[in-house]
Order: C-alpha cells, then structure tokens, then sequence
C-alpha cells in the first residue's frame, strides 16, 4: 500500500520518509518547495540507495494533484503541507487561507473521491491561543491567536464536519507542540528558507555563523525567568506517533495532542543546549511578538490510551541532534 506524503520535503515530511525508506514502505511525496527544497530527500536517497517518488506540485492545483492520485494506487495520506509562520500569516492573512485551507480543501475532496482509507492531518498547538488552563487537552476550546492557527483550525473544521471521515475512514488530527531534534544524529534536519521564526533553527543559525546572536523574544512573561515556555519534542517521536496513527485502521476521527507534557522556557533550550553540546549561544531580548502566549504544553494522555505512545527522547537529545545536524553544514 502507498502512502503520500504532502509537504514531504519540509522538516517533519522528510523524517516521515525517513522513517517509511527505514522500513521499507512504499510511499510518494508531493511538495510545492515554496518554503524547502529538496535537500533532506537525496540525503534519503543517498543513505537508503533508493529513489524517491517527488512531484513538485501544488494542491491548489486542483488538476494536477488529481494526476497524482489516477496514477499512483494510494490507500493513506499525511497531509502536511502548508504554510507556517505566524509572523508572516499576520502580515499576509489571506496567502495562508488560500494556501493551507484552499489546498486542503481540494486534498480532502480527492482522499473521499478515491476512497483513501487512512488520514492524518497536521494541525498545531496554534489552535488552542491562549491557555485557559495547563497542561491544554484536546478539549480545550480553539481560540487562535493568529491566521497560521485559525488556518489550521478551518482545516479541522473541514474534516469534522464530513461524514466521510468519521465513518469511512480512520482519521487522526494530530496537534503538535514543537518538533525540534534531526534523524539519525543530524542525517538530516530542520533548514527554514529565510530567517526562521521558531527558536531552535534560528540557534542552529547561530552555530553556523548566519546570524550573529539569537533573539528571545519577551523576558517579562510570568514564568521562572520571565521568557516563554514551550513544550519541545523530539522529530522522531512525533515521527513515532504518525507510525502509531497511519497502522491504526479503526473507522472514525480523532484529534490527539502530540507532546511531552512538560514545558520548557527559552532559556532553558538554550542553557541545555550550551551544557549537551559545550557551546555557548549569544542572545539579545526583544520585544514580545504579536500572536505569542506565554505558555503552552500539552496533556497527551489521550494519544497515550488510544495508540500506546509516549515521547521517549529528552530535551538533551534533541539538542544534540539538532547540533549534529548543524555541524555538518548541510553538504549533501
């Protein structure tokens, strides 16, 4: 059975791969390269001595993602593909409805035209905004903060409100809190086009000499040392939980958190991160960002009942195999 994997050229797509190429799975990935290139997938393809099925497509191409399914004998999709910055969904709300809701939206309709029997969708913590308690369950009401979050939010509303993902289908909605880490000691990673907006590449820029120092956004939040607290989780263990989730046929939909449920400050990444890899990392404070909440970590309880999984790797793995990763200066 083929699996697609949409956005399977981005961080978390290509260690999907990673993981299908691992254990001999045949898969195909679709990828616009808006936001990455194809770095990850021939370090894939040189490790595993295979060739990757790539189409260079966009789903809001209708048309041409249906080509993908008429000639390809797909049974399971991992939808994700999209856009993903919250700064830059502020300043262009209507790109990322088009991108990550439009798109969508024409993936979903194909998936029941030609009766794909397994989907997971990549959602993101963004649609819960601000806490109203912690650790956040998936009962939490979705209030987001930004138009990446509400983004995610209407794809989830696309999929709960179509019967055919309920009793035709084993849907999983998978809510992330924070990937971070790389595969196979720094194989491959994390490589964001332009300056990142998440916390551990823009570090990883600053082991590379791009940028001078790091920029900790908010120091006066109501926590231990005043900056924000996030729950990380290592790539590979959110890799494990769509392993648990794309072997689970039961019919139905499920939105389940993917999480560590614990949180850590920025100063405690960059602290541990020094300490693992005997570095030291400059920062500066700067303002808070719009569309920022002061701290969000998960309860995966219900992931851990339901599939059996739980986040095996800590924070001290992580940031060493996101420096490995760095350290080896993205030579292919």
């Amino acid at each position: 059975m083929t699996t697609l994997i949409t956005g399977g050229s981005g961080f978390i797509g290509s260690h999907m791969a990673a993981f299908l190429l691992s254990n001999g799975r045949e898969f195909i990935v679709l990828d616009n390269l808006s936001t990455s290139d194809t770095y990850n997938l021939q370090k894939l393809e040189k490790k595993f001595n295979k060739k990757i099925s790539f189409y260079q497509v966009d789903l809001r191409d209708l048309e041409k993602t249906e080509q993908i399914f008429i000639h390809n004998n797909i049974h399971k999709v991992i939808h994700f593909a999209a856009l993903k910055s919250v700064n830059e969904s502020i300043q262009y709300p209507d790109l990322y409805f088009k991108n990550n809701v439009t798109g969508s939206s024409h993936l979903i309709n194909l998936c029941k035209k030609y009766e794909i029997k397994n989907f997971i969708f990549s959602s993101s913590a963004c649609v819960y905004g601000k806490p109203e308690y912690l650790p956040i369950d998936e009962k939490h009401h979705l209030q987001p903060t930004n138009p990446y979050g509400e983004s995610k939010a209407a794809v989830e509303d696309l999929l709960a409100r179509d019967d055919y993902f309920h009793n035709q289908c084993s849907t999983k909605i998978l809510r992330y809190f924070n990937p971070i880490g790389a595969f196979d000691e720094g194989l491959i990673g994390e490589r964001p086009h332009g300056i990142p907006n998440n916390l551990m590449p823009y570090i990883l820029g600053v082991v590379q000499g791009t940028y001078p120092y790091l920029k900790v956004y908010g120091d006066d939040y109501n926590t231990p040392d005043g900056t924000a607290i996030r729950d990380y989780i290592h790539i590979m263990d959110l890799i494990d939980a769509h392993r648990l989730a794309l072997d689970d046929d039961r019919l139905g939909l499920e939105i389940l958190n993917v999480g560590t449920g614990q949180g850590y400050t920025v100063l405690d990444i960059i602290n541990t991160f020094n300490d693992v890899n005997g570095i030291h990392i400059p920062y500066q404070i700067y303002p808070r960002r719009e569309g920022d909440v002061e701290s969000c970590y998960a309860d995966a309880t219900k992931i851990r009942n339901q599939l059996g999984w739980h986040a095996s790797r800590n924070l001290s793995m992580m940031c060493a195999d996101a420096y490995n990763f760095a350290m080896k200066k993205n030579k292919l």
